[in-house]
């Protein structure tokens, strides 16, 4: 059986380069548009249950080529919010390989993103407020750590400054959670180095004020990140796929046409970028912001592709674009502008789980749907052409 978003026919996709196969690694996934982490807040000690069987399963039904599950921990004091997945402990791999097990069952690549929140950890879930958990409700206020003592909000904790030693442990717990990643079956593995946790704010001269070597220069900035990426590449097989999502500028300085030296911008990831190729990483996942607190972002549809297109033609690295891309013909004008190698989408997904099949049938591409819907698809096809509807069920 072939997996939904398939094209029926290659012929039928020879245009379409959305629904055309992609590479990386020596992974293979059968059209170019993924679902983008998101946190469910939804596990319990870290590990996945049911809920996450239902949920990345009736995403993986609807035919994404790929599927990252969401950020998770690489310690416990690593989580967002005590209600976040984990990867620090063994027990956690049974539970993930039932979700890579699913997902795969439908043809989808199973992926899944690790990192560690730093300063903005132990944190609730959106859905109940923005305020930090206390002990008793099972955050760890007091134990939130960062390249320096600067808190990302004043209600958030004051972190505290991170020793070489914790830096190296931190190092190590990557590697280790991505060793217990590809025991799991998962075949993308994606390192969370964006949005203001923990990695981000080593890179971005906003949040790292240290004089060590983890601090000052870029290339001291970088260093953290450069060593996580190079433990992860010593256990992580060639033979699957290694991402990185980066914050491609924090805003301090938008209007720049330089690099920014008191925060990052794109300047600075396009070198960054660089330098992840030779370490073998396979695909830049271009995202922006979060690192500072209060800053305005622009709102305009795909106001993050440009990242994207700028790393890919100046870095000579494939490139995943996101941030509002809701709509088929929208990705694959990417794809044929040469702007991005492939599509993550993220809150769509959740307000629409057929977003494949719909970009699909805007495109004018015939692909496979799930077995156990394509007689509604063929019924739908006569009534459009032959202008028949259903007979009563008998």
């Amino acid at each position: 059986m072939k997996p939904a978003g398939l094209p029926v026919e290659p012929k039928d996709a020879e245009h379409v380069k959305l629904f055309k196969p992609y590479k990386s690694g020596g992974i293979t996934f059968h059209n170019r548009v993924g679902v983008s982490p998101m946190c469910m807040y939804a596990a319990e000690d870290g590990m996945m249950n049911d809920f996450h069987v239902m949920h990345y399963g009736s995403l993986a039904l609807k035919g994404p080529g790929l599927i990252i599950m969401e950020a998770s921990g690489v310690v416990p004091e690593g989580r967002i919010t005590p209600q976040c997945a984990g990867l620090w402990k063994d027990e956690q791999i049974a539970p993930l390989k039932r979700v890579v097990d699913m997902i795969k069952s439908q043809g989808s690549i199973p992926g899944i993103q690790i990192g560690h929140a730093g300063r903005k950890a132990s944190c609730s879930p959106p859905f109940k407020g923005d305020y930090v958990e206390t002990k008793e409700a099972g955050g760890w206020p007091n134990d939130t750590v960062a390249p320096s003592e600067i808190p990302f909000a004043d209600h958030y904790p004051k972190p505290h400054a991170m020793t070489k030693e914790e830096i190296k442990k931190t190092v190590q717990a990557f590697a280790d959670a991505a060793v217990r990643a590809d025991k799991a079956g998962i075949e993308v593995l994606e390192i969370h180095a964006a949005h203001g946790y923990l990695i981000s704010t080593f890179y971005s001269a906003a949040s790292n004020k240290r004089t060590d070597e983890y601090g000052g220069s870029f290339e001291n900035r970088i260093r953290f990140l450069l060593e996580t990426i190079e433990a992860i590449r010593a256990v992580w097989p060639r033979s699957k796929s290694l991402w990185v999502r980066i914050s491609c500028s924090d805003y301090t300085n938008p209007d720049s046409l330089g690099e920014s030296p008191e925060g990052w911008d794109i300047y600075q990831s396009v070198k960054l970028a660089k330098e992840l190729k030779k370490l073998g990483v396979d695909v830049i996942d271009c995202s922006s912001g979060g690192i500072i607190n209060n800053v305005k972002y622009p709102v305009e549809k795909m106001y993050q592709v440009k990242f994207a297109e700028k790393i890919k033609r100046e870095a000579g690295i494939d490139t995943a674009a996101v941030g509002m891309i809701v709509e088929g013909e929208d990705a694959e004008d990417i794809l044929q502008k040469g702007k991005a190698d492939f599509i993550l989408v993220a809150r769509e997904f959740l307000r629409n789980s057929a977003f494949v099949l719909d970009a699909a049938q805007s495109l004018n591409v015939d692909i496979t749907w799930p077995q156990q819907y394509s007689w509604a698809v063929k019924k739908a096809r006569r009534r459009n052409t032959e202008k028949v509807t259903d007979k009563p069920a008998e």
